[in-house]
């Protein structure tokens, strides 16, 4: 089964408060976003694989360790995820980078796909989701199903702040994908969005209403 990892180090818990703050600007918030990203990229990235080799240094031959040409995509949930996608790969640069397009029904709150486009070696690749509120969780399950249609075999779902019924959502349609998150809040309001939350990060992050 998958895990549920909320990631606590001070420095993200510290960036977490500032975009939560409605005197945030737009181009604050945009650069806490993407901080806050690289620094959960650490964690998310633990687990790569790695491979002895030997270099030399400016005084002798050493064996060291490099990352074993694990193939890593990361895919944001659009909009909101752009803004999660350049910290990521501030720490990954080669990872190539897909998009998913889903918006959500303001009626039934169901994940509507509107744009799909992947890297062409995807089945081949690890994939980390992102998107920066895992409310309903629906938009999540929706991406996760589409990248596994295209025979993703290793997927992780990377969120800033998540509300209960998202994780419990995910758990239930995605059970073998681990979450990755800075913070679990109280509860879901009547509209879908997270409280206390941060309102809506795409409008936050992009400066419209």
């Amino acid at each position: 089964m998958g895990k549920l990892v909320v990631i606590d180090h001070p420095l993200i818990q510290h960036k977490i408060s500032l975009i939560r703050d409605k005197q945030t600007g737009t181009k604050d918030f945009r650069n806490l976003v993407e901080e806050i990203a690289m620094l959960m990229a650490y964690e998310v990235t633990r687990d790569l694989p790695l491979k002895e080799v030997e270099i030399e240094t400016p005084v002798a031959k050493a064996k060291t360790k490099v990352i074993s040409g694990k193939t890593i995509g990361v895919v944001p949930i659009l909009r909101a995820g752009l803004g999660m996608v350049n910290g990521i790969l501030s720490l990954v640069p080669a990872a190539k980078v897909g998009h998913i397009g889903l918006y959500r029904d303001p009626e039934t709150l169901l994940p509507v796909e509107y744009y799909c486009k992947l890297p062409t070696d995807a089945s081949e690749r690890d994939f980390i989701i992102v998107d920066p509120m895992l409310a309903t969780g629906g938009s999540a399950c929706g991406a996760i199903t589409l990248l596994k249609q295209r025979g993703v075999k290793n997927i992780k779902l990377v969120c800033l702040i998540a509300a209960p019924e998202g994780v419990a959502a995910v758990r239930k349609e995605h059970d073998d994908v681990d979450i990755f998150v800075a913070a679990v809040d109280e509860r879901l309001n009547d509209h879908g969005y997270i409280v206390p939350g941060l309102g809506d990060a795409g409008d936050r992050l992009f400066g419209t209403k």
